[in-house]
């Protein structure tokens, strides 16, 4: 026995060869619907060979009809895992930001090379129906930090399930200062590594600060609104130090107490990435707490990090690792190695000595303020 769909579809299937060879926009129009309707219902039992199929008649019908009817297909497929993947992405590309932000927003046919594809081409507005989806990974907001306006960045840090790149949020604590409004919600995120969220307590405002403050209550007795030294507001946060920091920092120790910790070993944590690692074995060779070597660690130029190697006896490849771990985390200009290693060779392990001296009075000076 056939079915009454088997009928439907036979019928719909005639009518299309009509409508393509001989139909008007606004039968087309209507042909569209009814394809969708059929699609629609179906869309969770169609093999794949099914689906290549429809995704061969949606886009024969899109080539002649209006835009808003376009729009109307978006929306209605958008929400379709299944959805003809062929047809999503044409609608994603459309120029015109009504067709093409259901599926930009919401469609999960499209993968992360759609979406940077789609971002570093299109419109503002196609950047900002990116940045609602519900997750997002972070090749595709490293796109929407770099080429997207500040309602676009500030859409995209205020995604729950956006996710970024050590070079993304260092281009967001870039684009932060001076915006109080984009500075407090990355201050807010719970993923943002301990080295950016530094750079941007020292870049913030007082009403930034505040804000970070108010949104962990138990600060607000500890933390003096005068208390204007950066890293001191950030130890003091517990946002700020999290669960991987007071691991690395225990590692450190550890390494440190049984002998084992070497130029070789703070080597091995910069080529691998790892900020904290690096920042507290330094400050451990080169005898300091382990605030002063952070402040000096991401300030923008790199004679801190010189400093500190110089008084910890370290070789040139080493401070390069340094170096070279504080670029690629920062998202900053990559610096002038070769200026840098002449600096390094010309410095005295008695002058550096003087000027981490220098660094240690003002971090007691702010603990005392």
């Amino acid at each position: 026995m056939i079915s009454k769909s088997a009928y439907a579809s036979t019928d719909l299937l005639d009518e299309l060869q009509t409508t393509l060879a001989h139909g008007t926009v606004a039968r087309r129009v209507e042909t569209l619907r009814r394809v969708t309707d059929l699609f629609l219902n179906g869309a969770v039992d169609y093999s794949e060979e099914q689906i290549a199929l429809f995704d061969d008649v949606f886009h024969c019908l899109m080539r002649h009809i209006e835009a808003s009817a376009k729009a109307l297909l978006a929306s209605r497929l958008a929400p379709i895992d299944t959805a003809p993947p062929l047809t999503i992405r044409a609608l994603a590309f459309d120029d015109l930001i009504e067709v093409a932000a259901p599926v930009l927003s919401q469609s999960e046919r499209l993968d992360d090379d759609a979406l940077i594809e789609t971002a570093r081409s299109k419109s503002q507005a196609h950047l900002m129906a990116i940045s609602t989806r519900k997750t997002l990974s972070g090749a595709v907001t490293d796109v929407l930090i770099l080429r997207g306006d500040d309602d676009v960045v500030q859409s995209t840090v205020n995604n729950p399930g956006a996710q970024f790149t050590e070079r993304g949020y260092g281009r967001l604590v870039a684009r932060a200062e001076g915006d109080d409004n984009l500075a407090t919600c990355i201050g807010l995120r719970p993923s943002i590594p301990r080295h950016h969220y530094l750079k941007l307590l020292a870049k913030a405002s007082d009403t930034v600060r505040a804000r970070l403050e108010a949104a962990n209550p138990p600060l607000v007795g500890d933390v003096s609104a005068a208390v204007r030294e950066a890293t001191r507001r950030a130890r003091s946060a517990p946002s700020a130090i999290t669960r991987e920091t007071v691991i690395a920092h225990a590692l450190v120790k550890s390494l440190y107490e049984d002998g084992r910790l070497d130029e070789h070993q703070v080597a091995a944590f910069a080529e691998g990435g790892k900020f904290d690692e690096t920042n507290a074995a330094i400050a451990a060779l080169a005898n300091v707490p382990v605030a002063v070597a952070e402040t000096m660690m991401v300030e923008s130029r790199s004679e801190g990090v010189l400093i500190l190697a110089k008084v910890s006896g370290m070789s040139w490849s080493t401070v390069k690792a340094i170096i070279n771990m504080r670029d690629d985390l920062s998202g900053m200009d990559r610096a002038d190695l070769e200026a840098c290693r002449q600096t390094y060779e010309r410095l005295r392990t008695s002058t550096a000595q003087q000027v981490l001296r220098f660094h240690r009075m003002q971090q007691t000076a702010g603990t005392a303020a």
